[in-house]
C-alpha cells in the first residue's frame, strides 16, 4: 500500500545519545497559528517535526477558533510579538530550516520577511493553505503581501493545485487546467525555484503530487484518493519536508520521504471529534495489536479505503538552495 521509505524512527527506544555526543536533532523554525483542535497549525507542525526526528522551534503567530470540521475565526498576534519570539530563538539555536504556514496578517508577513532576509542562508519552505473560510478582503491583502514579501525568499512553495492555481494564475484561460510546471513557472516569477503541487486530479479517483521547477518536473507521486475528508494534511506534508531538508537530505530525497510519511499518517488517520479525520502523525509509536499469525487477515479486513501511494517517479540529487534576499 505505501512506500517503504521511513523517515520516522523505526525503533522509538533509539535516541540520539546512541550516536554520540555530537548528534542532535535539526532545529526547525516554524511560523504558524495555534490550532486548539490539533488538526493543523502549530500542533500539526510540532508533532510532525518531532515525529520525523527534528526539534520544533515554534513561533506562535496567532490562534484559530476552530474545531475538526471548520475554522470559525482567527486572531493574529502583534507583529512585534512574532518577531521577538523568532529572534530570541534564532540568537540561541542553530536553525537548519524554516517552515512558514498561516501567519495571520500582512504585518506578520512583513516581520517574518525581515527575519528571513537577515538569515538568508537558511532554506525556507512556505505552505499556502486554503483560505476560503476567511473574509475576501483579508484574503486578498494577505496573498498580495505574501507574494511580494515572502515568495522572493522561498526555497520551496507547497500548496494544493486548486489553491495555487487561483492565487498565482488567476487569469488562466487555457483549454486545459494548468500543470505543475505552469504553476512553478508562475511562482518562479516571484523568485521561487521549486514548487510542490499537491492534489492534482487524475482519472479514476487518483491524484498526483508533483515537485516541479519552471524547466521540468523533478518527480511525482501518484495516490489513490481516500474515501474521507482530512484536516491538517498540508501542514503535515510541508512540516515533514522542512524537517527532512533541515536534517541534511537533498530536496529530492526529502520530498519522497515526506510524501511517504504523509501517506502513512493518512492511512492511520483517526476522527477525534465530530468533524474531519486527523492524520496520525505518530502512527509508528502505536502498539501492534493481535498475534503475528493473524497479521495477514487483519490487514485485509482493516485497510482504510483509499489513498495509498501507488507510484513514484524517482527524486534525487536536487540540493536545496539557500534563498537569496531579493528585497
Amino acid at each position: 500500500m505505501t512506500s517503504s521509505v521511513t523517515p520516522f524512527p523505526t525503533d522509538p527506544s533509539h535516541t540520539d545519545a546512541d550516536d554520540g555526543p555530537d548528534e542532535s536533532p535539526a532545529c526547525i523554525l516554524i511560523f504558524n497559528a495555534s490550532d486548539p483542535s490539533g488538526a493543523g497549525g502549530l500542533t500539526a507542525d510540532i508533532t510532525t517535526v518531532a515525529s520525523v526526528g527534528g526539534h520544533p522551534v515554534a513561533v506562535v503567530c496567532g490562534a484559530y477558533a476552530r474545531d475538526t470540521a471548520q475554522i470559525f475565526d482567527h486572531f493574529p498576534f502583534d507583529d512585534e510579538a512574532v518577531a521577538d519570539q523568532a529572534r530570541a530563538v534564532l540568537e540561541d539555536l542553530p536553525v537548519q530550516a524554516i517552515k512558514i504556514g498561516f501567519v495571520g496578517s500582512p504585518e506578520n508577513i512583513s516581520a517574518i520577511a525581515e527575519i528571513t532576509a537577515d538569515y538568508d542562508e537558511i532554506p525556507v519552505v512556505a505552505y499556502m493553505p486554503n483560505l476560503s473560510w476567511w473574509r475576501e478582503e483579508l484574503i486578498d491583502e494577505y496573498l498580495d503581501a505574501f507574494k511580494e514579501l515572502l515568495l522572493p525568499q522561498t526555497s520551496v512553495l507547497v500548496g494544493n493545485h486548486s489553491t495555487l492555481w487561483r492565487w498565482l494564475l488567476p487569469d488562466w484561460t487555457g483549454a486545459r487546467n494548468p500543470t505543475a510546471r505552469d504553476i512553478a513557472r508562475a511562482a518562479s516569477e516571484m523568485g521561487v525555484p521549486y514548487t510542490l503541487v499537491t492534489g492534482i486530479p487524475l482519472p479514476e479517483q487518483f491524484v498526483e503530487n508533483v515537485l516541479a521547477s519552471p524547466q521540468t518536473v523533478l518527480g511525482s507521486g501518484k495516490f489513490e484518493l481516500f474515501d474521507a475528508t482530512f484536516s491538517g494534511a498540508g501542514d503535515t506534508l510541508s512540516a515533514a519536508l522542512t524537517a527532512l531538508v533541515g536534517a541534511g537530505n537533498d530536496l529530492g530525497e526529502a520530498t519522497s520521504e515526506a510524501l511517504s510519511y504523509l501517506d502513512r499518517c493518512l492511512d492511520a488517520g483517526f476522527r477525534p471529534g465530530m468533524g474531519h479525520i486527523v492524520p496520525d502523525r505518530m502512527f509508528w509509536a502505536q502498539p501492534d495489536d493481535g498475534d503475528d499469525e493473524d497479521d495477514d487477515d487483519e490487514t485485509d479486513a482493516g485497510q482504510t479505503p483509499g489513498a495509498a501511494l501507488v507510484e513514484t517517479q524517482a527524486l534525487e540529487g536536487f540540493v536545496m538552495p539557500p534563498h537569496d534576499t531579493k528585497h
